[in-house]
């Protein structure tokens, strides 16, 4: 469902995006080309700060976002996901954040208030919140980063799993390309 926000925002999608029925985009939202939005996911930009004001939330071309993820902001900030990353099934990003280009979020995974570098890899059940990863950074399966001090003791990535993040990537974008093809089949 695509549908205004309270200040009348209307999200703007791509033709080239698909968007399952069952998600929900509300507002001030941009999202790019070839972008995957998966069943009950939710992406809603509707909240201002103390002047009325709002920023974005900007999903870039060629990225997924799963089944049942949530993306939201605090008091109208920026919340802006770069190119052919993929957020997985009931992960959470909260803004502000910014989310580089070719980014994998695992399953569960919780990012608030944050910068994430490209390349990056935050696994399953992961807890990213009040920090700036750098470009190829790797936060393992269950990891809780609380603040820049908790980063010294993360190891960097492993090309393996970029190589899945990618793959991961690519699967999304034949998703797009499938249910857009059968779109008028029901």
């Amino acid at each position: 469902m695509i549908r205004r926000n309270p200040m009348g925002d209307l999200p703007v999608v791509p033709e080239s995006a698909f968007i399952d029925p069952t998600a929900i985009i509300c507002g001030k939202v941009v999202i790019g080309d070839h972008v995957f939005v998966g069943p009950y996911a939710v992406i809603r930009a509707d909240e201002v700060d103390e002047r009325g004001g709002m920023e974005p939330v900007v999903i870039g071309a060629g990225s997924n976002i799963q089944d049942g993820v949530v993306i939201h902001s605090k008091a109208g900030g920026r919340v802006e996901i770069g190119e052919f990353t993929s957020i997985a099934h009931r992960a959470i990003v909260h803004g502000p954040c910014r989310i580089g280009d070719h980014v994998f979020i695992g399953f569960n995974a919780v990012v608030f208030n944050c910068t994430i570098g490209a390349r990056s890899v935050i696994r399953h059940n992961a807890v990213v919140e009040r920090c700036s990863l750098p470009e190829g950074f790797h936060v393992p399966s269950t990891c809780s980063i609380h603040g820049e001090a908790d980063l010294a003791r993360i190891p960097r990535v492993d090309p393996d799993v970029t190589s899945f993040s990618e793959s991961v990537a690519l699967t999304n974008m034949d998703l797009v390309r499938g249910y857009k093809r059968i779109a008028n089949e029901l």
